[in-house]
């Protein structure tokens, strides 16, 4: 008789894929709207569907709606189950948040949750609104999100490089990635501007401040092309099936100054682009202050929300260590950042120079901006 063992081994399912098909399979359906910016439609667009899965029979409720006093959002809402919200005292003065453990209770069919990237009250059961979303999707229950492209991690610095305006509540890129659906709310600037002049995206006496700071031509512009990138990268990957050949393995050598987080997210945008695994690497070779080294938590945080894996050398022997790495974890790609100034001033080999004597890696250097 035939030995089939190994064959039945080869075809049998892989019990860690399994488990996590059937986790999904179990878990709520999220649907995300993403815009530009601010006024093109994007919870507008939410309530239409949300409306329209209510006429089809659906127990919906709204578990969030920031209408920001536009009329027609408000008009739009009319009818709907709106989910009344939790009171929280902060410092004296009364906020409302979203009711998470009611919504769960409650246990609807859809859930619309407006503004993603909205940071909770300190005290609330968790930091940020998408992880209430996650407790939601984990549940069963489906919701629909919304959400503006600057507030996705990746393209932070690049949002703020590009129109000077740095944001501070972001979502990380996994949010978007591991969506079922994600939905482009798309208007020209010029139309987008157009609203903002009559009246339709905030009140009159944030227009005239609005159109020559943010809402210029020339933000809005790039702030489209990005968010029509990055749908149209979800949506290309989610028709991938297993990756072909060896996967990129990008890493970031960082120290404890400020431009590490600029090339944490430089890397990950890469690794992104190439379907590749990101790694950031920090070489202790001396002592670092306190402050350093909660400089540092938040580089391990931010790499692991842009799914990145963060490793910690020891050794005064930098080059030493950052070769072994690269060496055993195979990687493709090493990005550092230089400062022009220091190396020309000390009259040193630089950096990268050393690197690339000791390692077969493509490395990319990236100019530290407080040098320009």
């Amino acid at each position: 008789m035939a030995d089939t063992s190994k064959n039945q081994r080869d075809d049998a399912p892989n019990p860690d894929a399994l488990l996590r098909h059937i986790q999904r399979r179990q878990r709520g359906l999220h649907k995300i709207y993403v815009g530009m910016s601010a006024g093109v439609g994007k919870t507008y667009r939410a309530l239409q569907e949300i409306r329209e899965r209510q006429g089809e029979g659906l127990d919906v409720v709204v578990g969030l709606l920031e209408t920001h006093g536009r009329e027609e959002t408000a008009k739009l809402s009319e009818g709907l189950k709106i989910f009344p919200r939790r009171v929280v005292s902060y410092k004296g003065v009364e906020l409302s948040e979203m009711d998470l453990e009611g919504l769960l209770q409650r246990k609807a069919q859809l859930v619309l949750v407006d503004e993603l990237a909205h940071t909770n009250v300190p005290g609330s059961k968790n930091k940020k609104r998408y992880d209430d979303v996650e407790e939601l999707l984990s549940a069963g229950i489906n919701v629909i999100s919304t959400m503006n492209v600057q507030h996705l991690e990746s393209v932070n610095d690049l949002v703020e490089r590009l129109t000077g305006v740095r944001v501070k509540e972001r979502v990380p890129d996994w949010v978007l990635r591991e969506a079922d659906e994600v939905i482009l709310v798309d208007v020209t600037p010029e139309v987008l501007r157009e609203r903002l002049k009559s009246g339709k995206i905030y009140s009159k006496d944030k227009i005239e401040q609005s159109l020559t700071n943010f809402f210029t031509l020339e933000n809005l512009t790039i702030l489209r092309e990005l968010a029509l990138r990055q749908v149209a990268d979800v949506v290309e990957e989610s028709h991938l099936t297993e990756p072909v050949g060896v996967k990129e393995r990008i890493a970031v050598a960082i120290t404890a100054t400020p431009n590490a987080t600029r090339l944490i997210r430089r890397g990950a945008h890469l690794a992104h682009r190439l379907d590749g695994e990101l790694y950031v690497v920090h070489v202790r070779n001396r002592l670092v202050t306190r402050e350093q080294e909660r400089f540092l938590d938040s580089c391990r945080l931010i790499t692991e929300s842009l799914d990145g894996q963060f490793f910690q050398l020891g050794g005064k022997d930098v080059i030493g260590q950052l070769s072994s790495f690269i060496k055993e974890q195979r990687v493709n790609q090493i990005i550092v950042g230089e400062s022009p100034k220091r190396f020309l001033k000390l009259g040193q080999q630089r950096f990268s120079s050393q690197l690339l004597e000791v390692t077969t890696a493509d490395v990319t250097i990236v100019r530290d901006e407080r040098d320009t």
